[in-house]
Order: structure tokens, then C-alpha cells, then sequence
């Protein structure tokens, strides 16, 4: 087994309205990625598919198990996360060190007993009585403590403020990943877990828009602030988006050489973010 994830031609629809659109990809083990896309692009519905949470069309293959008919060994080495925020109100941290002992093999109780102790829980506290802060601490315990060999995350830190979003992935790369490990991400706040990245797939209207690890991008992709006498030197090289800032054109290349577009102006690699609007322009008309 080379691939953690590996789909071809996966295709899921509802109805007449195609959610995902024949798609390929291979996730290979020790990754960080992430997988970006706007409401309604797909990225939760292939998830969901990569869970064995729903039923699809095409070939997917996750820790070298089929989804459909495999799930219960399967989630024997995957956790998933929707929402760190989201926990009973009634639920206290001892109940749930032990409901999670109870139905995952690979928990590891005292583990998840002394990053507890490092924190502000105490075994009788309820999640009512906890602030946002330590919502996350206590469902970061949980996941940390489950050795998994893949971890989905979807829309994680939705809702968490700034810093609280941050203390989430810091303590992921810290105290959880490692080679062995592979996380799947889902997230709007792509300035936030770029850093963390090893890998980046866009997904649009069903398909795969690109699909490349961060080193790739990095060499691939180049931004130009252009003064006005050299923007039509420039636009002769194609951009694939171009904005304005300060009064000067800042255009995006693909695959045009860092050497030629330093002549036209000031070059950068593009933030996530950036190349993500880029490449999404039309699909919020």
C-alpha cells in the first residue's frame, strides 16, 4: 500500500446534481493536506466518502480498505474531527476519557489523562462550565490520545477565535503528528494552516483544480507587482489572474520562469490564499 487515500474516477451524486465529479488522487502516508474548496465544492462529500459514511461511484481504496464494504476495520486507524467546539454541554471530562476508551481500541487513556493534567480540566468539570479554550484542550486530548494512522479534519476550529485556532495546530504538530501519521484538513481559513502544509488540492464544482505538494507550488506559481511601463511585457506571458495594488499590477504566472518575470518587476510566491481566489474566480458569481 503506497497511498493512504487513492481514488479514481470517484463520483458521488444526489439526485440529478453531481456533488463530485469523477475525480483522482493519491494521498501518500506523512502528508499534511489540505483540501480547499468553497461551499458546495465537494470536499465534504468526499470525506464522507473516504469515511465509508456514504455510498459512491468509482474506486476508492483508504488504508488500502474499501470504504463501503470495509468501514469497521477501517476506522480501527482513522479519527475524525467536524468540529473541536461542539461537545454536550452536560458532558464532563472524566465521562469522556472513558466513553472514548470505550468504543476506540487504539485510546490511549493515560495519555490522554497527562495532556489533562498540563491544562485547567478537572475530571468533574463540565463542558458548560468551560470556556471555548478549554473545549478545545479537552477534545484535543481525546484525539491525541487515539493512535491513528489517519486523521480527517473538517472545518476544525469553526467558530474558535484566533488564538484558540492557533493553540489547536500548534499542539497538532507538536504532540500528535509524525511520519507515520497522515491529516486530511478541510478548511476556509487557508492563511491559518498553510504553514503546516505539505500538500494542496483545490477542489471546484466536483473536480480537482489542482493537486500538488507545497514545494511544488512554490516553484510553480509566482506573483508580479508590474509597473505600468511593463505590463504589456507581462500580459505577453499570460497571467492566469491579475489585481491591482497601490496602483501597480500584481499578476499570478504558472510555470513562466522566476528569472524572466524578475525583469518585469518584483517577484514573491503567491499565499494560499491568493492563488485559492485566483484560481475560484467565477465560482461566487
Amino acid at each position: 500500500m503506497n497511498a493512504v487515500i487513492s481514488a479514481k474516477n470517484l463520483t458521488k451524486k444526489y439526485g440529478k446534481q453531481t456533488a463530485v465529479d469523477g475525480i483522482d488522487f493519491e494521498i501518500p502516508a506523512g502528508r499534511i493536506v489540505g483540501l480547499i474548496g468553497p461551499n458546495g465544492s465537494g470536499k465534504t462529500t468526499t470525506l464522507k466518502a473516504a469515511l465509508g459514511l456514504i455510498p459512491f461511484e468509482g474506486e476508492l481504496r483508504v488504508m488500502g480498505l474499501d470504504p463501503r464494504t470495509q468501514r469497521d476495520a477501517l476506522m480501527q486507524d482513522v479519527c475524525f474531527i467536524a468540529d473541536v467546539a461542539i461537545l454536550p454541554r452536560w458532558l464532563r471530562v472524566r465521562d469522556a476519557v472513558d466513553f472514548v476508551a470505550g468504543i476506540h481500541p487504539r485510546f490511549d487513556r493515560s495519555r490522554a489523562e497527562r495532556y489533562i493534567a498540563n491544562t485547567r480540566l478537572k475530571p468533574e468539570m463540565k463542558v458548560k462550565q468551560m470556556s471555548k479554550g478549554m473545549i478545545v484542550q479537552l477534545h484535543l486530548a481525546l484525539v491525541m490520545a487515539i493512535d491513528a494512522k489517519l486523521l480527517v479534519l473538517d472545518e476544525p476550529t469553526l467558530g474558535l477565535d484566533i488564538l484558540y485556532r492557533k493553540q489547536f495546530y500548534q499542539n497538532l504538530l507538536e504532540d500528535y503528528f509524525d511520519e507515520n501519521k497522515t491529516i486530511v484538513i478541510t478548511t476556509h481559513q487557508v492563511e491559518e494552516v498553510e504553514h503546516i502544509l505539505t500538500d494542496l488540492m483545490f477542489i471546484r464544482d466536483g473536480r480537482i483544480v489542482l493537486a500538488a505538494s507545497m514545494d511544488e507550488v512554490g516553484e510553480r506559481y509566482v506573483e508580479v507587482m508590474v509597473p505600468a511601463d511593463k505590463v504589456n511585457a507581462a500580459n505577453a506571458l499570460q497571467p492566469i489572474d491579475q489585481r491591482t495594488v497601490f496602483g501597480k499590477s500584481v499578476m499570478l504566472f504558472d510555470g513562466v520562469s522566476r528569472a524572466q518575470l524578475a525583469a518585469l518587476g518584483e517577484t514573491r510566491n503567491p499565499s494560499v490564499a491568493d492563488l485559492f481566489v485566483a484560481t475560484m474566480k467565477g465560482t461566487y458569481a
